[in-house]
């Protein structure tokens, strides 16, 4: 399959050339792509100010992630509705149209599901998607819901520029140790090819069942009733970055 880098405006040279297979192309809507907001690459930078609303990625079924301009709080997307995870670790519904510098969402439609064997740890799930897609390329959007023992999160707090590393603003991040919770975890695996789109590997967001906890998922078990579902996406479609 080949991979189209679509953009609504801007993608800097240097993404364009870390992309070789992909090929830009202005003004499509393919709802089979992933809709985004900046791009890992940008956020890196490190650059935390927002270059778009949420909104911008939004759809009645959308599942994705992201964050939130200023890096203030990580972002789940699930079922078309935004949820912020700030530092006090309370997943909140948000407007969407507030601004990011990184978001991306899908709209879902599993293309296969299955369960996950019992023990499977967070690590080890970037296999277990690669096996039900049957690919290791491109972007596959992922949901995994169900029970999980030591489900541990994460939220950062916001940054004011000059903005320091992401690697130091990680390092002072509030973690939440859930236990076992019944949750969903949402998020994307991102091959290689598209190194600067998203984060590479499997990246993932969670909210507990209550929706009482949540945040950008560090580590997890799997228990015996989780269940996989993936969405192969054809591409990414950059709708707003620098």
């Amino acid at each position: 399959m080949r991979y189209r880098l679509i953009t609504a405006g801007l993608l800097s040279v240097a993404l364009v050339a870390a992309l070789p297979t992909a090929h830009a192309v202005n003004g499509s809507r393919d709802a089979n792509f992933v809709k985004q907001v900046g791009t890992f690459s940008y956020l890196i930078t490190p650059d935390y100010t927002g270059v778009g609303p949420i909104a911008e990625v939004m759809s009645p079924t959308a599942l994705g992630l992201g964050t939130f301009d200023r890096l203030d709080g990580e972002l789940m997307i699930l079922g078309g509705i935004a949820y912020r995870v700030g530092i006090d670790g309370k997943p909140q519904r948000v407007s969407t149209e507030r601004t990011t510098p990184f978001a991306q969402a899908v709209p879902f439609v599993a293309d296969a599901s299955g369960p996950v064997a019992p023990g499977t740890t967070c690590a080890q799930l970037g296999r277990a998607v690669d096996d039900l897609a049957k690919t290791d390329s491109g972007v596959v959007a992922v949901r995994v819901r169900g029970t999980f023992t030591d489900l541990v999160t994460r939220s950062v707090p916001a940054q004011d520029a000059p903005y320091r590393s992401l690697s130091e603003v990680v390092a002072a991040q509030t973690v939440f140790p859930l236990g076992t919770q019944r949750a969903v975890l949402m998020g994307f695996r991102t091959a290689p090819e598209l190194a600067g789109t998203g984060s590479p590997g499997l990246h993932l967001h969670g909210l507990t069942a209550d929706r009482t906890a949540g945040g950008h998922v560090l580590s997890c078990v799997a228990g015996a009733d989780v269940h996989l579902s993936v969405h192969r996406a054809a591409g990414v479609e950059v709708l707003a970055a620098k």
